[in-house]
């Protein structure tokens, strides 16, 4: 059971197993954005085509990180199973809005589930990544304020952008703009993770 636990693999391939599902939805979209494909009777556009894409490929990723590593997140959980839910709704109903809407709930729930361990003060970040990020309790508290802030400020971003531009700029947001942001964030957070690493208590 440990042994499965804790397997490891490389860098690269987790990475391309995490982010290649989103390129290969980026490639379908540009590829097929101006088209209409027909299939059992029914006309769909490049966003619905890359969705229909984007699910099993995802879904295909993540089982491979499951066999390869033996574990889950549950945010990789939680995002397999709104991805079949609303994917399946877009395709189902050939609209693409639900797709949309998805990253909006995740980032939604993300920043509830948060901030609602802060009011009940259990900190859940520092119980899923303690191990893996050593840091004082006090450190986990301020980057949970500022991911429920950040969490809360992408799903406003998501709903602005889906609901105000075009496909394309929504694919364009998706694949890159919240992966940066993302990015951006936890770069700018270094200060934090370096002043209250479990090093630098005088304990």
């Amino acid at each position: 059971m440990s042994d499965t636990d804790n397997r490891k693999i490389s860098p690269g391939l987790k990475i391309a197993l995490e982010y290649g599902p989103l390129i290969v939805f980026f490639a379908v979209f540009m590829l097929a954005r101006d088209r209409v494909v027909t299939l059992g009777g029914e006309d769909y556009g490049g966003f619905v085509l890359a969705t229909m894409v984007f699910v099993p490929v995802l879904a295909a990723s993540i089982l491979a990180l499951w066999r390869l590593t033996g574990r889950l997140s549950a945010m990789q959980v939680m995002t397999l199973v709104l991805v079949v839910v609303f994917g399946g709704l877009t395709v189902w109903l050939n609209d693409e809005r639900f797709f949309k809407m998805k990253p909006t709930i995740i980032y939604a729930i993300f920043a509830g589930l948060l901030g609602l361990g802060l009011a009940l003060r259990r900190n859940w970040l520092e119980l899923v990544l303690g191990e893996a990020l050593p840091m004082q309790h006090e450190g986990w508290v301020r980057l949970t304020r500022r991911l429920v802030l950040l969490f809360a400020a992408m799903a406003v971003a998501n709903e602005f952008v889906w609901r105000t531009m075009s496909d394309t700029a929504w694919v364009n947001f998706k694949t890159f703009g919240l992966p940066l942001i993302m990015f951006a964030f936890f770069m700018a957070n270094a200060r934090l993770f370096n002043r209250y690493a479990l090093d630098n208590d005088e304990g």
